[in-house]
């Protein structure tokens, strides 16, 4: 009785938000049953049908740069179109990619590309409009909360998507299902058609709301505040580590480990002690805690790395992954918020569009994940991919550690910006 108790006092919660905030969280955990098909499934298909760790790294790269693009045109589509048709679109189109890489007869380089890129440019319409809608619609005070919910149905996402769909490969490939045959490309196949489904629904879902766009029209600003400049850092210290938490999973798993069951067994377990552990920070630490929460989850993915690459084994792989949901979701808690208070404070003083900030916040990111990315390969093509999977990841790991002090200072700044405005009002 205590939980179901529980549980309705938490419901009674999140029907105090504002309906727009809710709808969007609706939206977000719908489409969290998709986002791990994206995020590892994609990667251990790209690997066990190439074989090569750099081409893995490849389609993310272009896949980053394909959210670089979208990015930058939705700026001006926003001008045109809905937020919401555009951040349906982003969904929908995120799915019917991937549904058309598994089509590919052959992933070469250039196909390779083509589909990574395509499928950044679906999530470049869906993570803008989300910043977005989510800085619209939320406040500094419930972003926590916001963050935390959003969080939690993400990890929960992470346990029982991998699951399922890892087993689900492993035993129906080489199968008979319905009188046909299924091999490996089938069973992808497969599951990207269940994405697709359920990416329908999250539309279905996101239109009830009712969602305004930017009043002004979107500028390209090549000068900002210095509080921005750091933020812009702060962005590229996260995208390098980013861009590993897609691939590294996959390929550490599949070289070292065995397959896509395995993979999912692993980010289950690390799922379900972080699902909780998350909501409940989002429901109870205030905006003074994120600094904490913040060097937490980079500390401990350090460490993961560290395991990994000193032991690199099975053991260190799960040990790694282990280490990597806890502190993303830890990371991503504590880093949205600030981000977007930050955001808030700069319009403030600048008075620009909201849109050009996020923008611009995609490019540090970009930049962030590419500076990664291309460390790996350069580590890979100049001395080996055994020795790049052991050692980019702590490289990377070790420089995000740098984050802590920039974003205790952006922090800082923010605070006295705020303090300075409300005593001169």
């Amino acid at each position: 009785m205590n939980i179901v108790r529980r549980i309705l006092t938490e419901y009674r919660v999140f029907k105090q938000q504002e309906a727009n905030m809710r709808i969007l969280l609706l939206t977000n955990m719908c489409y969290a049953l998709v986002l791990p098909v994206v995020e590892i499934f994609v990667g251990a298909y790209i690997m066990r049908n190439t074989g090569d760790a750099v081409m893995v790294t490849y389609y993310q790269l272009m896949m980053y740069a394909g959210i670089v693009v979208t990015s930058f045109v939705n700026g001006f589509l926003l001008e045109r179109f809905r937020i919401k048709s555009l951040y349906a679109a982003g969904i929908l189109v995120s799915g019917v990619s991937m549904f058309g890489m598994m089509s590919i007869p052959a992933l070469g380089f250039s196909g390779l590309g083509i589909a990574g890129f395509t499928l950044g440019a679906a999530s470049g319409f869906f993570w803008t409009n989300r910043y977005l809608l989510a800085l619209n619609h939320t406040r500094d005070e419930n972003r926590n909360y916001f963050f935390g919910l959003e969080s939690f149905f993400f990890s929960i996402a992470s346990i029982g998507v991998p699951l399922i769909i890892g087993a689900c490969i492993v035993r129906i490939e080489g199968k008979m299902l319905w009188g046909i045959p299924v091999d490996l490309r089938a069973a992808y196949r497969i599951v990207t058609a269940v994405a697709v489904a359920i990416s329908i629904l999250a539309c279905v879902i996101l239109w009830k709301g009712n969602f305004e766009n930017p009043g002004e029209k979107l500028r390209l600003y090549f000068r900002s505040h210095v509080l921005w400049r750091k933020m812009l850092l702060l962005s590229a210290l996260k995208g390098m580590v980013q861009g590993f938490l897609v691939t590294a999973p996959a390929v550490l798993v599949l070289h070292l480990v065995g397959n896509e069951e395995i993979l999912g067994l692993i980010q289950g377990i690390s799922g379900a002690i972080t699902a909780v552990l998350v909501y409940i920070l989002g429901r109870t630490a205030g905006a003074d805690d994120r600094l904490k929460i913040f060097l937490g989850g980079m500390v401990v993915f350090f460490v993961g790395t560290l395991c990994n690459g000193i032991l690199f084994s099975a053991t260190g792989v799960i040990l790694f992954i282990l280490c990597k949901v806890i502190f993303q979701p830890l990371f991503d808690l504590a880093y949205f918020p600030i981000m977007m208070r930050t955001i808030d404070v700069v319009v403030s003083l600048e008075k620009r569009n909201k849109y050009t900030y996020i923008l611009s916040h995609e490019l540090g990111l970009f930049l962030g994940r590419a500076s990664g990315l291309l460390l790996f390969i350069v580590l890979a093509g100049g001395i080996s991919q055994v020795f790049a999977l052991k050692y980019a990841l702590p490289i990377v790991g070790g420089l995000q550690l740098l984050s802590w002090p920039l974003s205790k200072n952006i922090t800082n700044q923010t605070i006295r910006i705020e303090q300075e405005k409300r005593t001169f009002n």
